[in-house]
């Protein structure tokens, strides 16, 4: 092989290379931006598995099989519907969580901006005679809105939880409320830098394993997907001094 003959190669060879660089990135972004979301199941109180024990002191992997994919038909609102990210809203996302899990086991929607307010400031309402404050409540105080304010029955507050626990709970249609450490979500959608302590609800996963979720911290929330390396590891309750301290927790509905 001539130099010259070598040297045209070399470019050849660098060109496919980054050809394949560029395509892989393509990929990348399209399944992150362009997830085909399964279609979204009202809930309809009937378990397709066996339900969760919870009485047992650390959670064990299921041997069930999970759906494939699921979305549940839980509907969206941002914890900021005008658009005001002022008091209080700018700390209703728990409020707001709360809201669209209720609903969706209820079978209601969310009909309008002001609808979506109201019923926000209801909860504050309950949470202040409640709790004597309504800012960063904890998983249990958010599960304490469900049973007392909703009315809800069927709510588990389930510590060091698991990814397939999570999935099993999904695949029985039940919804999920998760704390976390807001600003180890790493959403582009957030003012920066993003909440200290942040709440929003698990509503499926895609076939590819990405969960799919209703984040009340954006007008973009709705169906945003996060991976399950992200969830986990920004999954903490709140803690007033050191968010990454707080615990591995989550609310299951339904």
């Amino acid at each position: 092989m001539t130099k010259k003959t070598l040297i045209i190669s070399l470019v050849i060879l660098a060109g496919g290379l980054t050809a394949v660089l560029v395509f892989k990135k393509v990929d990348f972004l399209s399944r992150v931006f362009e997830t085909p979301l399964p279609s979204a199941i009202p809930y309809n109180g009937t378990p397709v598995a066996t339900p969760i024990n919870t009485s047992i002191p650390k959670p064990v992997v299921s041997t069930a099989v999970l759906a494939s994919g699921i979305n549940l038909k839980v509907p969206f609102t941002s914890q900021a519907p005008s658009k005001n990210w002022g008091l209080p809203f700018s700390e209703f996302c728990e409020e707001a969580s709360a809201l669209m899990v209720a609903s969706y086991i209820n079978g209601w929607t969310i009909p309008t901006i002001e609808f979506a307010e109201q019923k926000m400031l209801e909860i504050k309402a309950f949470e202040d005679k409640r709790f004597g404050y309504y800012k960063d409540t904890t998983a249990e105080e958010t599960a304490v809105i469900l049973r007392e304010f909703y009315k809800l029955d069927k709510v588990k507050v389930v510590y060091e939880p698991t990814v397939q626990i999570m999935k099993k709970a999904l695949s029985e249609n039940k919804a999920i409320l998760i704390p976390v450490a807001g600003r180890m979500l790493g959403n582009p959608y957030f003012q920066s830098p993003g909440p200290i302590y942040h709440m929003l609800v698990i509503k499926g996963y895609t076939k590819d394993g990405d969960f799919i979720t209703n984040d009340p911290g954006t007008r973009n929330g709705e169906n945003y997907i996060y991976s399950p390396e992200v969830i986990m590891n920004a999954l903490h309750d709140w803690n007033s001094v050191d968010m990454n301290k707080g615990a591995k927790v989550i609310v299951i509905v339904g």
